[in-house]
């Protein structure tokens, strides 16, 4: 899985970029997302969607019980740890991110932020704007609803660091959509955006130095020759004894070197001066 991720990186549409979408309960934060950011081959980082499914696994309920807080709380303890380790490993193969956020913590956010520019990553936020009486509206009807006192809570806090933020990013790199109510045309608007930055060719000196031993590294690994061609005899079953004759030699989705469809390391070639 890990070789694969860094193998996907070289190729993928959106390397070196990651959007910070940030808006509270309500916003239309999934829905928007959808809409801007679906098809580009940008990696979704979002607990909570993993914590819905595995309410639903558990057969817990969306509302939020009380007596249900438990085994709720080791449910969204699991899902945070299986986001970050799969945001570690689209990290490794740089690949194009969408980071969830609610913008309340802005410290872990500036620190998220810091991290990825350290690694070549051009950053962007894109802050999901709604008024109170919308975010109460339609936190009403979502499945997983959120207590009425949080929402205000939330919705006022974003509110007042909306400003920090557009400072630590920067205003060219931060997008306000205004989704208080459906408007194809801004949502069409921010795709194309999006997809004008998602297709940016890498301008930033440590993603291209990154690349450049990632494409040295795997020239030097496609320049290994193996004295072996269609025809020859290789050793090969249980105990590489039994002789096989090369029909086929190619590699697999990793890189590696196969015979007949099966790895190299699983055949010996036979020592003629034996």
């Amino acid at each position: 899985m890990e070789r694969f991720i860094i193998k996907e990186g070289l190729y993928d549409p959106g390397i070196f970029k990651a959007f910070f979408l940030a808006g509270g309960p309500g916003s239309g934060k999934s829905f928007v997302t959808k809409n801007i950011t679906g098809g580009l081959g940008l990696k979704n980082v979002n607990s909570d969607t993993a914590f819905e499914k595995a309410l639903k696994k558990a057969g817990l309920s969306l509302d939020m019980p009380p007596e249900e807080e438990y085994f709720r709380d080791l449910m969204r303890s699991r899902s945070k740890r299986l986001t970050a380790k799969r945001l570690d490993l689209y990290i490794q193969g740089r690949l194009g991110l969408v980071i969830d956020s609610t913008a309340r913590d802005t410290n872990k956010i500036e620190t998220g932020l810091a991290a990825l520019k350290r690694l070549g990553y051009d950053c962007y936020m894109i802050f999901v704007n709604t008024n109170l009486d919308v975010a109460l509206a339609r936190n009403a009807k979502r499945d997983r609803k959120v207590p009425r006192e949080i929402t205000l809570k939330s919705h006022a806090e974003i509110q007042r660091n909306m400003g920090k933020l557009q400072r630590v990013f920067g205003m060219k790199n931060f997008y306000v959509i205004d989704n208080n109510e459906y408007n194809q045309n801004i949502l069409d608007d921010s795709y194309k955006l999006i997809r004008k930055i998602v297709k940016k060719p890498i301008d930033n000196y440590t993603a291209k130095m990154w690349l450049k031993k990632e494409i040295e590294a795997r020239k030097i690994k496609e320049d290994i020759k193996i004295p072996i061609k269609v025809g020859d005899t290789v050793l090969g079953g249980k105990f590489k004894n039994k002789r096989i004759t090369v029909k086929k030699i190619g590699k697999n989705e990793k890189g590696d070197i196969t015979i007949n469809d099966k790895s190299i390391l699983r055949v010996r070639i036979p020592n003629e001066n034996a």
